[in-house]
């Protein structure tokens, strides 16, 4: 886990259109997490969300879904973000590592993981003084998505990123 002689300071994020998901882990410990908010159809409340980010934790590393893979079932908004994360991130020379999702739905699927829900409840089961409390319940099919899930997508990005 360690880059160039020093610790690795991971942030992992997940932009999502209600936010933005992040963790920052160092050194393979879970240091801070949470969810940054966005009125809906808003992402771009979201890049000003992430620089603030970045600014207090100074990542060596920016871990990221690949939201231009193949199969990939997010909005054009959300792509256009990732891109502009990217960009962002290059400009301040932070080094970024972008994840195709089926990369962290085969890292986790040796546990049993079907759905993100069930991602989320080994987040919460490895790191449960944390954020097992933040766990939403399961969500019913007519339901939208937990703004949460953001962050524990986050944290999955940044186990398989340190992998």
């Amino acid at each position: 886990m360690k880059k160039l002689g020093q610790y690795v300071r991971l942030l992992a994020v997940a932009p999502s259109t209600r936010g933005l998901g992040f963790a920052l882990l160092e050194n393979g410990h879970l240091i801070d997490w949470g969810i940054k908010s966005a009125r809906p159809k808003r992402s771009s409340q979201n890049m000003p969300n992430l620089m603030e980010v970045i600014a207090r934790y100074q990542p060596h590393m920016i871990v990221m879904e690949d939201h231009s893979a193949k199969g990939s079932r997010r909005c054009p908004r959300i792509r256009a973000l990732g891109q502009r994360i990217i960009n962002e991130v290059t400009k301040r020379n932070i080094t970024y590592l972008v994840l195709p999702r089926q990369q962290v739905k085969r890292f986790f699927s040796c546990e049993g993981r079907k759905t993100k829900h069930d991602l989320a409840k080994l987040v919460a089961r490895r790191f449960p003084d944390e954020v097992a409390c933040r766990l939403p319940q399961t969500r019913l099919p007519w339901e939208s998505e937990s703004y949460q899930v953001a962050m524990f997508d986050a944290i999955a990005l940044g186990l398989v990123a340190l992998d």
